[in-house]
C-alpha cells in the first residue's frame, strides 16, 4: 500500500520485519522505523497473528500490501492497525478489518482511515468491491462501516455483514 495521509492519520505498510522486530522489543523498533508505539498497541487480538503474517507474507509478498498501521500524525505514534485480511478473494472483493487503541477511540479516527482505506482499495485494479463483518452488538463499528459508505447485506450467523 502507498503511504495514505488523511487531516491527522498516516496510514502505511506494515513490513515483516517491522513485525519481527515488534514483536523482539519495542523500544528497537521506535529507534529503528522512528515511529513512537502507543503503550496498548498492539492488540493482543491482533498480535496473536503477527508470527501467521510473517511466515505468509515471506511466502507471498504481495499480500503484505493489504496491512497497514495508524499513525497519528501530530504525535507520530501508532494507534491501530488496518488491512484487507490477505487481499481481494477470486471474486474481486476485500475484507476491511482494523482496530484502535481503546483511548483513541470515539474520536472519529476509524472512521477518516476507513474512507481512505475503502477509497484506496475500491481504486485496485483487481478489486471490485469493499466487504466487512461485525457483531450485532458491536455499534461503535456499525458506525464506522456507515460512515465510511458501506450498506449492510444481511444478518447471518451472529454477524452483521456490509458491502460497498
Amino acid at each position: 500500500m502507498p503511504e495514505l495521509h488523511t487531516n491527522r492519520l498516516i496510514m502505511t505498510t506494515f513490513t515483516v520485519e517491522m513485525m519481527e522486530k515488534i514483536m523482539k522489543n519495542k523500544h528497537t523498533f521506535t529507534e529503528r522505523f522512528s515511529l513512537n508505539v502507543h503503550s496498548e498497541w498492539p492488540l493482543l487480538e491482533y498480535r496473536q497473528f503477527f508470527s501467521y503474517k510473517i511466515n505468509k507474507f515471506k511466502e507471498t509478498p504481495i499480500e503484505n500490501k493489504w496491512e497497514g498501521l495508524i499513525i497519528h500524525k501530530k504525535t507520530n505514534t501508532i494507534i491501530g492497525d488496518m488491512g484487507f485480511k490477505g487481499g481481494p478473494n477470486e471474486e474481486g472483493a476485500i475484507n476491511i478489518g482494523y482496530s484502535i487503541v481503546p483511548d483513541q477511540r470515539g474520536k472519529g479516527y476509524a472512521s477518516e482511515m476507513g474512507k481512505a482505506l475503502v477509497q484506496w482499495g475500491l481504486s485496485q485494479p483487481e478489486v471490485k468491491k469493499v466487504l466487512a463483518t461485525c457483531s450485532p452488538d458491536n455499534q461503535p463499528s456499525i458506525k464506522v462501516l456507515q460512515k465510511i459508505g458501506l450498506q449492510f447485506s444481511v444478518e447471518k450467523n451472529g454477524k452483521l455483514y456490509w458491502t460497498t
